[in-house]
């Protein structure tokens, strides 16, 4: 990690290794394509052995309360960020336009600022972001992962549209 700094302005730069990246992904069951650019880490993540969805849900809908419960990670679903992490997921589509159960992109912020905390307050690290990308990709296909409003991130699994009205 290096500290950047243009006059008043100073950025992290993590250097992130894309081969353990790699790994991590395969680890938590994942097929991985990477692009690696000077701000961001690009990765479109599949698991098409898969039988169920990823564990991408709506966490606004009471039937989903159980996941959201458990769940530790949560998107906001007007910009994709994963709260207090540098990732941010958009879903992959297929040529009708529509999500596919069983694949996301995932955005790696490389350049944070010098503030940025990850949950419990802990400061930035190549170590800790390897460690909250895994958990995260695991918590996709395991445990469930929150999507919180918006219309730009669509849910996977559980009641994937809102409820419908009654006559």
């Amino acid at each position: 990690m290096q500290v950047l700094q243009a006059g008043s302005h100073k950025l992290l730069l993590l250097e992130l290794d894309t081969e353990l990246i790699t790994n991590l992904a395969k680890q938590a069951g994942f097929q991985i394509r990477m692009h690696d650019e000077k701000r961001v880490l690009v990765a479109d993540l599949a698991t098409p052995e898969r039988q169920a969805p990823l564990l991408l849900f709506d966490a606004s809908d009471p039937g989903n309360l159980g996941w959201f419960s458990r769940c530790q990670f949560y998107v906001d679903g007007h910009t994709g960020a994963v709260l207090q992490t540098p990732l941010l997921v958009a879903n992959s589509r297929d040529r009708a336009g529509r999500p596919q159960p069983h694949s996301i992109r995932l955005q790696i912020n490389k350049e944070l600022p010098p503030g940025f905390r990850l949950p419990g307050k802990q400061p930035v690290t190549e170590q800790v972001v390897y460690s909250v990308l895994f958990n995260f990709l695991q918590a996709l296909v395991s445990v469930g992962v929150g999507v919180c409003g918006g219309t730009i991130v669509k849910p996977l699994t559980g009641r994937v549209e809102g409820p419908t009205a009654r006559n």
